[in-house]
Protein backbone atom coordinates (compact mmCIF):
# COMPACT_ATOMS: atom_id res chain seq x y z
CA UNK A 1 0.00 0.00 0.00
CA UNK A 2 1.32 3.41 -1.02
CA UNK A 3 0.91 5.89 1.85
CA UNK A 4 0.94 8.94 -0.44
CA UNK A 5 -1.79 7.45 -2.63
CA UNK A 6 -3.83 6.64 0.48
CA UNK A 7 -3.54 10.26 1.61
CA UNK A 8 -4.73 11.42 -1.82
CA UNK A 9 -7.83 9.25 -1.61
CA UNK A 10 -8.50 10.42 1.94
CA UNK A 11 -8.31 13.97 0.61
CA UNK A 12 -10.78 13.14 -2.18
CA UNK A 13 -13.14 11.57 0.37
CA UNK A 14 -12.85 14.70 2.49
CA UNK A 15 -13.65 16.88 -0.53
CA UNK A 16 -16.76 14.79 -1.23
CA UNK A 17 -17.85 14.84 2.40
CA UNK A 18 -17.32 18.56 2.90
CA UNK A 19 -19.01 19.62 -0.34
CA UNK A 20 -21.92 17.19 -0.84
CA UNK A 21 -24.27 18.98 1.55
CA UNK A 22 -23.03 22.47 0.76
CA UNK A 23 -24.23 24.53 -2.24
CA UNK A 24 -20.81 24.48 -3.92
CA UNK A 25 -21.00 21.24 -5.99
CA UNK A 26 -19.34 18.05 -4.78
CA UNK A 27 -18.87 16.72 -8.33
CA UNK A 28 -17.22 19.96 -9.41
CA UNK A 29 -14.87 19.96 -6.44
CA UNK A 30 -14.00 16.29 -6.97
CA UNK A 31 -13.03 17.13 -10.55
CA UNK A 32 -10.95 20.08 -9.37
CA UNK A 33 -9.23 17.96 -6.70
CA UNK A 34 -8.56 15.14 -9.15
CA UNK A 35 -7.04 17.62 -11.59
CA UNK A 36 -4.98 19.38 -8.91
CA UNK A 37 -3.56 16.08 -7.64
CA UNK A 38 -2.99 14.86 -11.22
CA UNK A 39 -4.56 11.52 -10.33
CA UNK A 40 -5.18 8.88 -12.97
CA UNK A 41 -8.54 7.74 -11.60
CA UNK A 42 -11.87 7.26 -13.37
CA UNK A 43 -14.08 10.15 -12.30
CA UNK A 44 -17.40 8.29 -12.55
CA UNK A 45 -16.10 5.48 -10.35
CA UNK A 46 -14.65 7.93 -7.85
CA UNK A 47 -17.88 9.96 -7.68
CA UNK A 48 -20.27 7.02 -7.33
CA UNK A 49 -18.24 5.22 -4.64
CA UNK A 50 -17.53 8.24 -2.44
CA UNK A 51 -21.11 9.44 -2.88
CA UNK A 52 -22.21 6.21 -1.21
CA UNK A 53 -20.63 7.45 2.02
CA UNK A 54 -22.54 10.71 1.74
CA UNK A 55 -25.78 8.84 1.07
CA UNK A 56 -25.39 6.73 4.22
CA UNK A 57 -24.76 9.92 6.21
CA UNK A 58 -27.92 11.57 4.84
CA UNK A 59 -29.95 8.46 5.66
CA UNK A 60 -28.66 8.52 9.23
CA UNK A 61 -29.23 12.25 9.73
CA UNK A 62 -32.82 12.03 8.46
CA UNK A 63 -33.54 8.54 9.82
CA UNK A 64 -36.40 9.66 12.09
CA UNK A 65 -38.08 11.63 9.30
CA UNK A 66 -37.69 8.71 6.90
CA UNK A 67 -39.08 6.21 9.40
CA UNK A 68 -42.12 8.42 10.02
CA UNK A 69 -42.71 8.97 6.29
CA UNK A 70 -42.40 5.29 5.37
CA UNK A 71 -44.61 4.03 8.19
CA UNK A 72 -47.21 6.76 7.59
CA UNK A 73 -47.23 5.97 3.86
CA UNK A 74 -48.19 2.34 4.41
CA UNK A 75 -50.55 3.11 7.29
CA UNK A 76 -52.45 5.56 5.10
CA UNK A 77 -52.65 3.01 2.30
CA UNK A 78 -54.14 0.44 4.64
CA UNK A 79 -56.34 2.61 6.87
CA UNK A 80 -56.90 5.92 5.01
CA UNK A 81 -56.73 7.67 8.39
CA UNK A 82 -56.51 11.44 8.05
CA UNK A 83 -53.58 11.76 10.50
CA UNK A 84 -51.32 9.96 8.02
CA UNK A 85 -52.49 11.89 4.95
CA UNK A 86 -49.92 14.73 5.01
CA UNK A 87 -46.96 12.34 5.24
CA UNK A 88 -48.47 10.19 2.48
CA UNK A 89 -48.82 13.29 0.29
CA UNK A 90 -45.23 14.31 1.06
CA UNK A 91 -43.95 10.90 -0.11
CA UNK A 92 -45.90 11.40 -3.33
CA UNK A 93 -44.36 14.86 -3.77
CA UNK A 94 -40.87 13.41 -3.33
CA UNK A 95 -41.58 11.02 -6.20
CA UNK A 96 -42.91 13.87 -8.35
CA UNK A 97 -39.86 16.00 -7.55
CA UNK A 98 -37.49 13.23 -8.64
CA UNK A 99 -39.09 12.60 -12.04
CA UNK A 100 -37.52 15.50 -14.03
CA UNK A 101 -33.93 14.84 -12.92
CA UNK A 102 -34.50 11.09 -13.16
CA UNK A 103 -35.50 11.32 -16.83
CA UNK A 104 -32.69 13.72 -17.71
CA UNK A 105 -30.17 11.64 -15.75
CA UNK A 106 -31.03 8.50 -17.73
CA UNK A 107 -30.70 10.42 -21.03
CA UNK A 108 -27.38 11.94 -19.93
CA UNK A 109 -26.05 8.47 -19.11
CA UNK A 110 -27.42 6.87 -22.30
CA UNK A 111 -25.96 9.48 -24.64
CA UNK A 112 -22.81 10.08 -22.56
CA UNK A 113 -23.49 13.81 -22.53
CA UNK A 114 -21.18 14.67 -19.64
CA UNK A 115 -18.04 13.01 -21.01
CA UNK A 116 -16.94 16.16 -22.82
CA UNK A 117 -17.67 18.29 -19.75
CA UNK A 118 -15.61 16.00 -17.52
CA UNK A 119 -12.66 16.53 -19.84
CA UNK A 120 -12.91 20.31 -19.52
CA UNK A 121 -12.18 21.68 -16.07
CA UNK A 122 -12.89 25.21 -17.36
CA UNK A 123 -16.58 24.33 -17.69
CA UNK A 124 -16.62 23.45 -13.99
CA UNK A 125 -15.32 26.94 -13.25
CA UNK A 126 -18.12 28.45 -15.34
CA UNK A 127 -20.67 26.24 -13.59
CA UNK A 128 -19.48 27.46 -10.18
CA UNK A 129 -20.16 31.02 -11.34
CA UNK A 130 -23.68 29.94 -12.35
CA UNK A 131 -24.12 28.42 -8.87
CA UNK A 132 -23.03 31.74 -7.36
CA UNK A 133 -25.65 33.58 -9.43
CA UNK A 134 -28.40 31.16 -8.36
CA UNK A 135 -27.55 31.56 -4.69
CA UNK A 136 -27.29 35.34 -4.99
CA UNK A 137 -30.71 35.52 -6.63
CA UNK A 138 -32.49 34.12 -3.54
CA UNK A 139 -30.35 35.70 -0.82
CA UNK A 140 -33.33 37.69 0.54
CA UNK A 141 -36.04 35.09 -0.08
CA UNK A 142 -38.03 33.84 2.89
CA UNK A 143 -40.98 31.71 1.82
CA UNK A 144 -44.19 31.07 3.69
CA UNK A 145 -45.11 27.47 2.85
CA UNK A 146 -44.37 24.62 5.25
CA UNK A 147 -44.22 20.92 4.46
CA UNK A 148 -47.97 20.42 4.94
CA UNK A 149 -48.69 23.27 2.49
CA UNK A 150 -46.66 21.85 -0.39
CA UNK A 151 -48.38 20.94 -3.65
CA UNK A 152 -47.36 19.29 -6.92
CA UNK A 153 -46.44 22.75 -8.23
CA UNK A 154 -43.69 23.28 -5.62
CA UNK A 155 -42.43 19.71 -6.04
CA UNK A 156 -42.10 20.17 -9.80
CA UNK A 157 -40.35 23.53 -9.44
CA UNK A 158 -37.74 21.99 -7.14
CA UNK A 159 -37.52 18.95 -9.43
CA UNK A 160 -36.83 21.12 -12.46
CA UNK A 161 -34.15 23.03 -10.58
CA UNK A 162 -32.60 19.70 -9.62
CA UNK A 163 -31.93 19.03 -13.32
CA UNK A 164 -29.42 21.89 -13.28
CA UNK A 165 -27.53 20.16 -10.48
CA UNK A 166 -26.77 17.15 -12.67
CA UNK A 167 -23.97 19.05 -14.35
CA UNK A 168 -20.57 19.18 -12.59
CA UNK A 169 -19.91 22.51 -10.92
CA UNK A 170 -23.58 23.37 -10.41
CA UNK A 171 -24.59 22.38 -6.91
CA UNK A 172 -27.49 19.95 -6.59
CA UNK A 173 -28.28 20.98 -3.02
CA UNK A 174 -27.88 24.63 -3.98
CA UNK A 175 -30.12 24.43 -7.04
CA UNK A 176 -32.88 22.51 -5.23
CA UNK A 177 -32.85 24.87 -2.25
CA UNK A 178 -33.05 27.76 -4.71
CA UNK A 179 -35.96 26.00 -6.40
CA UNK A 180 -37.71 25.56 -3.08
CA UNK A 181 -37.34 29.22 -2.20
CA UNK A 182 -38.52 30.26 -5.68
CA UNK A 183 -41.55 28.06 -4.95
CA UNK A 184 -42.21 30.08 -1.79
CA UNK A 185 -41.16 27.35 0.64
CA UNK A 186 -39.83 28.27 4.05
CA UNK A 187 -36.06 27.93 4.29
CA UNK A 188 -36.07 24.78 6.43
CA UNK A 189 -38.84 23.24 4.32
CA UNK A 190 -36.74 23.82 1.20
CA UNK A 191 -33.67 22.41 2.93
CA UNK A 192 -35.41 19.22 4.03
CA UNK A 193 -37.11 18.63 0.67
CA UNK A 194 -33.75 19.09 -1.06
CA UNK A 195 -32.26 16.20 0.88
CA UNK A 196 -35.39 14.06 0.62
CA UNK A 197 -34.95 14.31 -3.16
CA UNK A 198 -31.24 13.54 -2.87
CA UNK A 199 -31.91 10.08 -1.42
CA UNK A 200 -33.86 8.48 -4.33
CA UNK A 201 -31.85 10.37 -6.94
CA UNK A 202 -28.58 9.17 -5.41
CA UNK A 203 -29.87 5.59 -5.13
CA UNK A 204 -31.04 5.69 -8.74
CA UNK A 205 -27.68 6.99 -9.95
CA UNK A 206 -25.90 4.24 -8.04
CA UNK A 207 -28.11 1.57 -9.61
CA UNK A 208 -27.45 2.96 -13.10
CA UNK A 209 -23.69 3.00 -12.49
CA UNK A 210 -23.48 -0.38 -10.70
CA UNK A 211 -23.15 -2.43 -13.87
CA UNK A 212 -20.24 -0.34 -15.13
CA UNK A 213 -18.68 -0.36 -11.67
CA UNK A 214 -18.76 -4.16 -11.46
CA UNK A 215 -17.07 -4.39 -14.84
CA UNK A 216 -14.34 -1.98 -13.79
CA UNK A 217 -10.98 -3.61 -13.15
CA UNK A 218 -10.04 -2.24 -9.73
CA UNK A 219 -7.23 -3.80 -7.73
CA UNK A 220 -7.67 -4.84 -4.08
CA UNK A 221 -5.29 -2.09 -3.01
CA UNK A 222 -7.32 0.59 -4.79
CA UNK A 223 -10.54 -0.82 -3.30
CA UNK A 224 -9.03 -0.22 0.14
CA UNK A 225 -8.33 3.38 -0.88
CA UNK A 226 -11.93 3.78 -2.06
CA UNK A 227 -13.36 2.29 1.14
CA UNK A 228 -11.30 4.65 3.30
CA UNK A 229 -12.32 7.62 1.13
CA UNK A 230 -15.99 6.59 1.40
CA UNK A 231 -15.82 6.38 5.20
CA UNK A 232 -14.22 9.83 5.37
CA UNK A 233 -16.89 11.21 3.01
CA UNK A 234 -19.69 9.77 5.15
CA UNK A 235 -18.37 11.15 8.44
CA UNK A 236 -17.81 14.64 7.09
CA UNK A 237 -21.14 14.76 5.24
CA UNK A 238 -22.98 13.94 8.45
CA UNK A 239 -21.18 16.72 10.32
CA UNK A 240 -21.63 19.33 7.60
CA UNK A 241 -25.38 18.75 7.04
CA UNK A 242 -26.32 19.91 10.53
CA UNK A 243 -24.14 22.99 10.26
CA UNK A 244 -25.47 23.86 6.81
CA UNK A 245 -29.08 23.53 7.96
CA UNK A 246 -28.42 26.27 10.52
CA UNK A 247 -26.83 28.47 7.84
CA UNK A 248 -29.86 28.07 5.56
CA UNK A 249 -32.35 28.83 8.32
CA UNK A 250 -30.44 31.99 9.22
CA UNK A 251 -30.43 33.10 5.57
CA UNK A 252 -26.64 33.38 5.45
CA UNK A 253 -25.95 31.89 2.02
CA UNK A 254 -24.04 34.94 0.77
CA UNK A 255 -20.73 33.44 1.95
CA UNK A 256 -21.19 30.58 -0.51
CA UNK A 257 -21.84 33.12 -3.28
CA UNK A 258 -18.44 34.71 -2.68
CA UNK A 259 -16.77 31.31 -2.45
CA UNK A 260 -18.24 30.04 -5.73
CA UNK A 261 -17.20 33.25 -7.52
CA UNK A 262 -13.62 32.99 -6.25
CA UNK A 263 -13.39 29.23 -6.87
CA UNK A 264 -14.91 29.55 -10.34
CA UNK A 265 -12.55 32.32 -11.39
CA UNK A 266 -9.56 30.44 -9.96
CA UNK A 267 -10.45 27.32 -11.97
CA UNK A 268 -10.94 29.31 -15.20
CA UNK A 269 -7.73 31.29 -14.80
CA UNK A 270 -5.32 28.77 -13.31
CA UNK A 271 -6.41 25.19 -14.14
Amino acid sequence: MNFIDLLKYIFLGAVQGLTEALPISSSGHLMIAKEALNMNVDFDTLAIITNFGSLIAVLLVFRKDLFTLITSFFKYLSSKEEKYRNDFKYCFLIVIGCIPAGIVGVLVKKFDILSSIEDSIKIVGLSLLITAFLLFSIRKFEGKKEQKDMTIKEALIVGLFQIIGIFPGISRSGSTIVGGMVGNLKRDTAFKFSFMLYIPISLGAMLIETKDLLNTNISKEVWIYYIVATIVAGILTGLVIKWFRKIVNEGKLIGFVYYCILAGLAVILFL
